[in-house]
């Protein structure tokens, strides 16, 4: 009997369900006719993303749940052990952990031979194989001005020898830039070996590029032959290809045909007393990786969607269930019983994330480090009742936020506390009426201390979920004399107003990509105004403890330096941490070896679907 698997009832998932058509891809089969037919039918992971991608272009992308495509389809040279907590790291297309030298500027590695790309028209029919000059001329990407990477200041930061002054070089020239020059502190010393020279002491330099998500290898080829659109093709070493595309609504991914062979249990290596981790290391013993073979990701912003979409069967599982549906999901902290005898299993952990509002530090009127500017963005702060945000909206799924560090990294410490959660309307008022900002024309809303008016605009996105959050804040804002104007667009829009520094106020949230804290510290950085420091913020004094903390072993030294950029983060205000969010995501039967990961966005090669498990549940 046919079968819809999207709700054409329902929102978003009416497009979802055109998109799938359109694709020939909607999975309307007949039943099958004997279990032999069962088992031989694809093995297909379905989900919703609550926002939409911008591309799969790795020098390209910032936004998370583009992220969450690429490192599926792309490998860096190290990953994380998906099992192994706390959070450790291992080889992956690296035959080795790297090799330092003692003042950690010299890195080499060694790559695993074998490693291939998967089949494209820009390799002409042939095999290529993954070498050591893929991945310098994917880094090389990083530092061409005309690709215009956002994460290029994470890359200038290693100081890889050469590589900062050649950027600047091309940059200042406006000629093309020239790959094959050779750059000193990123070569292939061989097929298979690369070395790293940084001029700098960079302890942490190999946890950048364990991001494959960011920095696994492109193929030169393949980005030669799509000029201007590799964001739309994308081509790695992955367990996973792209099949379809359609903007905005839905992304196909397919089993990678020529793989190579990795096995589960030779993959994961969980903690002896982790029960958990061990009885999914036995489960899957002698599994080769991955064990499904198609994922189908829909775009449905809408909360209430998602969830029935999921509710209904349409979607092997919910990541992030909407906070509008968390009591009903998780009753007291445990799933709902009637959602248990359905077979459906719950997964709830605290997030190594952040919510925040970010003020922009280069707009006239909340930007400036003059004592008026400081006082307005001090009583915005002030005066915003995130506890009403976590409690009513976000029903209790998130810990107010202290500073600017995320669990899990280097630099957070629960037991810190400061005024980013303090919520004290009348400190508000008395900051305001202190520095100028009054009412001087007598209409009920306070002015500009030159007396112009005086109203603040943020960014917003237009879904439901939103509107709750900034309907708290505007009443927060009201109540002290401030006039607010939100400005709704799309997520991805709004990501190029925050990049290009054409905004005023904007509510976020970002979580982390590795164990350590730098990450956080690099929003207050002024070398990475456009890429993460979304605030556009500049002090001397904070920049001279970013870069102290770069050159740092981990210690308490290093922690010591964490400690006082919190006290320059609260001061300044640049922006307003909120909260720590705790994430429930939740499961059909038929998805079996799911565990979150901390800080890495690939896990779709480590689970299964077994229909079986789901027919156990079936009336």
């Amino acid at each position: 009997m046919p079968r819809a698997r999207f709700l054409s009832s329902i929102l978003r998932g009416a497009v979802l369900a055109s998109a799938l058509a359109a694709a020939g891809l909607n999975g309307v089969t007949a039943a099958p006719a004997a279990s032999a037919t069962a088992a031989a039918e694809p093995k297909v992971l379905r989900y919703a993303f609550r926002v939409a991608e911008t591309g799969f272009d790795p020098a390209k992308i910032t936004d998370l749940y583009s992220r969450m495509i690429t490192p599926h389809m792309f490998e860096g040279l190290y990953t994380y052990d998906q099992l192994a907590r706390p959070a450790r790291m291992k080889p992956l297309t690296a035959a080795a952990m790297p090799e330092s030298s003692d003042d950690y500027k010299v890195w080499t590695v060694k790559l695993r031979p074998g490693t291939h790309f998967a089949d494209d028209p820009a390799f002409k029919g042939k095999t290529r194989e993954l070498t050591a000059e893929d991945y310098v001329y994917s880094f090389k990407r990083f530092a061409d001005p005309a690709v215009a990477s956002p994460a290029w200041s994470e890359v200038e930061e290693l100081e890889l020898v050469g590589l900062n002054e050649y950027h600047d070089q091309v940059r200042k020239s406006g000629k093309p830039f020239d790959y094959d020059k050779p750059i000193e502190g990123l070569r292939a010393l061989d097929r298979y070996t690369l070395q790293f020279k940084s001029k700098e002491t960079r302890p942490r330099l190999m946890e950048v590029f364990a991001q494959g998500d960011l920095y696994g290898a492109v193929a030169r080829e393949v980005i030669e032959a799509y000029p201007g659109d590799s964001m739309a093709h994308p081509v790695g070493t992955g367990p996973f290809v792209l099949k379809h595309w359609r903007r905005s609504s839905l992304i196909v991914l397919e089993r990678n045909p020529g793989y190579r062979e990795r096995f589960y249990d030779q993959e994961v290596d969980p903690a002896p007393d982790d029960a958990e981790g061990q009885a999914l290391k036995a489960r899957f013993k002698g599994r080769r990786l991955p064990m499904i073979d198609r994922v189908e990701v829909g775009i449905i912003e809408e909360n209430q969607p998602r969830w029935l979409s999921f509710l209904n069967g349409e979607y092997d599982f919910i990541e992030r269930t909407p906070e509008d549906f968390i009591t009903q999901a998780m009753p007291n902290g445990r799933i709902a019983p009637n959602l248990e005898k359905q077979g459906k299993q719950a997964y709830r952990t605290v997030a190594s994330d952040v919510l925040f509002t970010v003020f922009n530090m280069e707009d006239a009127v909340v930007g400036g480090y003059t004592p008026e500017k400081i006082a307005l963005r001090r009583a915005v702060s002030l005066a915003i009742d995130v506890q009403r945000e976590l409690n009513l909206v976000r029903r209790g799924q998130a810990v107010q936020a202290q500073s600017l560090y995320m669990p899990g990294t280097t630099g957070y410490d629960a037991a810190f506390k400061s005024d980013m959660s303090t919520y004290d309307p009348a400190r508000a008022k008395a900051l305001l009426d202190l520095y100028g900002y009054v009412d001087k024309d007598g209409d009920g809303w306070r002015d500009k201390p030159d007396g112009s008016p005086l109203v603040l605009e943020s960014l917003t996105t237009p879904d439901q979920f939103q509107r709750q959050i900034d309907e708290i804040v505007q009443k927060n804002l009201n109540a002290v004399g401030l006039r607010i104007a939100f400005k709704p667009a799309k997520w991805p829009e709004n990501l190029k107003s925050l990049r290009a520094g054409k905004f005023q106020i904007w509510s976020l949230g970002t979580s982390a990509s590795k164990p350590d804290g730098q990450d956080s510290l690099a929003r207050m950085y002024s070398g990475q105004i456009g890429a993460q420091n979304y605030a556009r913020f500049r002090l001397p004094a904070v920049d001279k403890l970013y870069d102290e903390a770069s050159h740092l072993p981990d210690g308490p030294a290093r922690l010591k330096l964490f400690d006082e950029t919190k006290r320059y983060a609260t001061a300044y205000m640049p922006y307003k941490y909120r909260g720590h969010r705790f994430i429930t995501d939740i499961a059909q039967p038929q998805l079996i070896g799911y565990r979150r990961p901390q800080f890495w966005q690939n896990w779709w090669e480590y689970v299964d679907i077994d229909p079986d498990a789901a027919a156990k549940f079936k009336h």
